[in-house]
């Protein structure tokens, strides 16, 4: 029986997949995710491999989105079921409220990053749409958008899989903390599109 706890009741968060956890982040999980995912090849498109001040910058925003609203990107861990990579951090991938200068602030963003060696494995896409159900079946999204640079294929190509559509009016330049993205580009699903899959 899958273990599914209302996130916005205070409770921990905790749900699952065939092979995945979707769950809360614990103090534990911050030195191995960032040892397996703050690198070149898992940061190319994130703006590089990020300094000590801009780890904690993440982990306090990762744990404000869920404060402040009930959901986050979550840590995501592979089931102990001796599958590859068993009882692994592999990264995370979840939901918050988009906020990107000048981007589409407010609305409801999916987003993940797993570490390399999960690569692959469709371990990103079974995330996502975990999160894209709890998106509209849980927190009553009207639809949910992804962000990524132009450049990046692989991110696209699974926003493309999870049913998602390129809003090319709506591509931004970053601003601020992120203005190294100079090509960001909308993705987006609805939830009568979702539910017609």
């Amino acid at each position: 029986m899958v273990e599914d706890h209302a996130a916005d009741t205070g409770e921990a968060f905790h749900v699952e997949t065939s092979r995945l956890v979707l769950r809360d982040w614990r103090a534990s999980d911050w030195a191995p995710f960032f040892r397996h995912t703050n690198t070149p090849a898992v940061m190319r498109w994130l703006g590089g491999v990020l300094d000590a001040e801009k780890q904690t910058a993440v982990r306090d925003r990762l744990l404000s989105y869920r404060a402040d609203h009930g959901f986050t990107f979550w840590a995501v861990t592979r089931k102990g079921d001796g599958g590859h990579m068993a009882g692994e951090l592999l990264g995370f991938c979840g939901l918050k409220r988009s906020n990107l200068e000048p981007g589409p602030i407010g609305e409801m963003e999916i987003g993940w990053r797993l570490r390399e060696d999960a690569w692959g494995h469709g371990y990103a896409a079974e995330a996502a749409r975990k999160s894209l159900a709890l998106a509209f079946e849980r927190f009553g999204a009207p639809h949910v958008i992804a962000l990524t640079v132009l450049e990046n294929m692989a991110s696209r190509r699974l926003m493309e899989r999870l049913g998602m559509t390129r809003r090319a009016a709506r591509d931004f330049r970053a601003e601020g903390d992120a203005a190294w993205a100079e090509n960001i580009i909308v993705y987006d699903i609805t939830r009568e599109d979702w539910a017609a899959q």
